[in-house]
């Protein structure tokens, strides 16, 4: 019989709600569908609103280590007896301590990586307009030079703090890790002290929703959803479907951002051009236009964490044209799931556009099953969870 886990599930809420907080109600349901019992150990960066002077003063000391946190999860650990305590964020309030917490009751901690901040202080490898790794090539004073993390020297100081502290007490190199993608793996790889062994790789899922529409009976139509940002690539997908002029397809955008003013002066100026701006899009809508587009483009200029977009497409079997680089690139079968096209030019996208297979719903919805389902993602966390319980 498959053992069962008692698991405490950590996690630290940004005081903005992002894909993180998805994950980790998805992985609590799936977990307790599957007959495991899941305690949820949360703290909300929120609270800093309401912090008083003095503990904001403390911040930077907590920040490395909270004696809250630790005392809060080793008290849960003794009374729960836990079985594995898995982390998905600590930064600010929960901090490392929750890992000294599980230590200190000889409990495996298990870390999900949904970002590089491990290695970035500002966790995107991404600063003034492009890819930057001087982190890791020169040392983590170039984040607080850059004010990377937030644009504030301090705060990223302290992130910098965090980082060295635990580096040189060999914290990380103490934990099992979950990467989502295996360009995330060799990332994370790159901090010597963790070993490959303690690394494992497992998507993000999502369940499956309707039936695949067949390519004939989609509309000559693709679709954009997510920020309008330069780091998204937006300029570069505008630029494409300038380029094709007469010739584009009806290109759909699903989102707002800070871009949002450039997108509509292009569109004044540009008044042939085949794009529909929708503005913000509920998750459920954005799935149906995915759902009834020839493809989902995702014209990144960054490594991204692990869009959650792409594996939605999957799932109905629409196919995914992205940037050939980071996580996306990663992610993408060429030929199979989709296809990718030069990160940084608007005419390699025009060419895969104008060049590529759109007929491949049943490879893309294999691959989706294979890999990215319900079924396959709880075989693999359980696999993880008997190998590091050990």
């Amino acid at each position: 019989m498959d053992k069962k886990y008692k698991i405490l599930l950590v996690h630290n809420y940004y005081q903005i709600p992002g894909g993180e907080d998805t994950v980790v109600a998805n992985e609590k349901k799936l977990l307790e569908d599957h007959g495991h019992e899941v305690i949820l150990y949360t703290r909300n960066n929120s609270e800093l609103k309401t912090m008083s002077k003095a503990k904001k003063l403390l911040l930077p000391l907590t920040t490395v280590f909270n004696p809250k946190t630790y005392r809060e999860v080793k008290k849960i650990i003794k009374e729960q007896h836990i079985d594995i305590v898995h982390v998905h964020n600590t930064l600010n309030l929960v901090s490392p301590s929750v890992y000294y917490a599980a230590f200190s009751c000889k409990v495996p901690v298990v870390q999900t990586i949904h970002n590089f901040r491990l290695l970035c202080p500002g966790a995107t490898f991404y600063r003034d307009g492009h890819i930057c790794e001087d982190c890791v090539e020169h040392g983590l004073g170039c984040a607080v030079k850059h004010s990377c993390y937030r644009g504030s020297k301090l705060q990223t100081l302290m992130c910098v703090i965090t980082t060295k502290i635990h580096r040189a007490l060999g914290t990380y190199g103490k934990l099992n890790y979950i990467c989502l993608t295996e360009f995330n793996k060799q990332k994370l790889l790159q901090l010597k002290q963790i070993k490959p062994e303690r690394v494992f790789v497992k998507p993000n899922f999502v369940e499956a929703s309707g039936d695949i529409i067949t390519f004939e009976n989609r509309p000559d139509q693709f679709i954009y959803v997510g920020r309008l940002d330069e780091l998204k690539g937006i300029k570069i997908l505008f630029e494409a479907w300038m380029q094709m002029g007469e010739r584009a397809p009806k290109l759909i955008v699903c989102g707002t951002g800070p871009l949002e003013n450039w997108c509509n002066s292009f569109m004044k100026d540009n008044l042939d051009v085949n794009i529909e701006m929708k503005g913000f899009v509920p998750n459920t809508e954005a799935k149906k236009l995915i759902a009834n587009s020839k493809a989902l483009i995702l014209p990144t200029q960054w490594y991204e964490g692990f869009p959650m977009t792409i594996l939605e497409a999957y799932s109905v079997g629409t196919l995914v044209i992205g940037s050939d680089i980071g996580n996306v690139g990663d992610l993408i079968e060429e030929g199979v799931t989709g296809y990718k096209f030069k990160s940084d030019s608007a005419s390699s996208l025009v060419d895969v556009i104008q060049k590529c297979n759109f007929d491949i719903c049943e490879s893309v919805k294999k691959v989706y099953e294979d890999q990215y389902s319900s079924e396959e993602n709880i075989s693999q966390l359980e696999a993880i969870y008997d190998r590091v319980s050990r």
